[in-house]
């Protein structure tokens, strides 16, 4: 309630509408089947927009720019054992982002997703110093039974 409430002025109240008019009114859509067990039927025209309104091919497009490439190294390697697989991501991907696209590429739900920011190294080569690029880590954990191939080839 706020400060200035009290000093508006109140309105009549308005006589709320029988309850008996609502029932008499004609039902919304006239070729609907009866309520089986508390589950209603919707016409086809409405089956078809909820359809339409699940996972999209829009949603996992850029998936790809996400999930830049798999992790192939031997501590990488010894993860997959327990469920868990690794993956270089984009610097501006996120937990909720990675899940995503994990979900879209591969069609499996991950229990985990923990990111790390790997700093370059720093490398000479002759006089010449230089430095690696700054990248991204990402540790999915998966459900026990679920797999991600990524050495399909080899």
């Amino acid at each position: 309630m706020g400060i200035f409430d009290r000093f508006k002025k109140k309105k009549p109240e308005q006589a709320k509408p029988e309850i008996k008019e609502k029932k008499e009114a004609a039902p919304k859509y006239s070729t609907l089947k009866p309520k089986v067990e508390g589950v209603s039927v919707l016409p086809a025209k409405d089956a078809k927009e909820i359809k339409s309104k699940k996972v999209k091919k829009e949603d996992t497009k850029d998936a790809y720019k996400i999930l830049i490439k798999p992790l192939v190294t031997e501590k990488a390697t010894a993860l997959g054992g327990i469920n868990k697989y690794c993956f270089v991501v984009a610097k501006g991907a996120n937990k909720i982002t990675i899940k995503k696209a994990i979900m879209g590429l591969y069609g499996l739900e991950p229990l985990d997703v923990n990111i790390i920011n790997m700093r370059g190294k720093q490398v000479i080569s002759g006089r010449i110093t230089g430095k690696r690029k700054n990248w991204k880590k990402a540790i999915i954990t998966l459900k026990p039974g679920d797999k991600i191939e990524i050495y399909e080839g080899v």
